[in-house]
């Protein structure tokens, strides 16, 4: 099948990558326009579109999609028969959408119609899921309520965090997107629909989501801080630094506290911090302008004592 792909970071890149070794053909790639990023701002390309780039693969940046005649007759030319879009960035619109002849596919992290929307891999780790998954949906105009291809489960480990079960859940969703493609080829394959009185929405991270409540109990910070470790980061202020929660360990055995307090200030054994009904060990810290440490080193650089408190 002729295929139009729709993509921008990292997560759909594994999709890409399987559809270009496949019997399908990428005609085009559509990604967001090149942006700034890091501290020098300079001007970097989407993942996808480099990925592309190295197998010859033309690539669209449109700025705009609605309201741009002159995009959809390029998409007309390029006559695809099924779109696929994974991680697009964008709501595409129903002209568009209905353009190709097997219509607009998507790859969704997460067993739907459980976490629609923008951050189901993160909402998922937040909510201390111990399972989620990837689905390939027909996109229609409701956000993420089209009819379901296929579904794979994903265990989600107490060592996973964002980084890793990103990564597993765009492996897994690139394997079965092309076992999706060769069955609606063949017509071997129908749609189900969603039970829509079960969807739940997983609404975009905020910043201010970082901030750890200590009087929240141990396992919810845990589930916070390894959800949100690539953005925003879990933070807490800590004498007059606002620093960085990295890594945390529920421990199982606590002595008693107040939320926030440090019980223990080891450069053999870390930093232990007391929750609304636990302890916590932090593992990996990081203090303004400098790389993140151990809270061991954090313990012998800072000298932080027993007694002090993160707010």
């Amino acid at each position: 099948m002729k295929v139009l792909f729709w993509g921008t970071p990292e997560f759909a890149v594994e999709s890409l990558k399987a559809l270009i070794q496949s019997n399908h053909q990428v005609v085009a790639v559509i990604t967001q326009p090149d942006k700034p990023k890091g501290r020098g701002q300079k001007v970097q390309p989407p993942p996808v579109k480099e990925e592309a780039l190295k197998h010859n693969i033309p690539v669209l940046q449109p700025e705009k999609i609605k309201n741009n005649q002159e995009f959809v007759e390029t998409i007309k030319q390029l006559n695809p028969d099924i779109s696929v879009v994974v991680a697009y960035g964008k709501i595409l619109p129903e002209e568009i959408i209905n353009i190709p002849k097997y219509k607009t596919i998507n790859v969704h992290a997460s067993l739907l119609p459980k976490y629609r929307g923008a951050a189901p891999i993160q909402r998922a780790i937040m909510d201390g899921e111990e399972e989620t998954g990837v689905c390939i949906m027909e996109i229609v105009k409701e956000l993420d309520a089209g009819d379901v291809y296929a579904c794979t489960k994903v265990k989600i480990l107490p060592e996973d965090d964002i980084i890793t079960l990103h990564d597993k859940l765009a492996k897994e969703g690139a394997k079965l997107l092309i076992e999706v493609l060769d069955k609606i080829e063949k017509g071997q394959i129908e749609k189900v629909p969603q039970d829509h009185s079960k969807a739940t929405y997983a609404k975009p991270i905020e910043k201010e989501e970082g901030k750890i409540d200590w009087n929240k109990p141990a396992k919810d910070i845990f589930n916070q801080v390894r959800a949100l470790k690539v953005w925003p980061k879990a933070f807490a202020n800590f004498r007059d630094f606002q620093v960085k929660i990295l890594n945390v360990e529920v421990l199982k055995e606590c002595k008693e506290g107040k939320p926030g307090e440090i019980l223990k200030a080891s450069d053999k054994e870390g930093i232990v911090v007391k929750t609304k009904d636990g302890c916590l060990l932090i593992r990996t810290i990081q203090f303004p302008n400098s790389k993140p440490i151990s809270s061991q080193e954090a313990v012998r650089g800072y000298r932080i004592k027993e007694g002090e408190k993160f707010e």
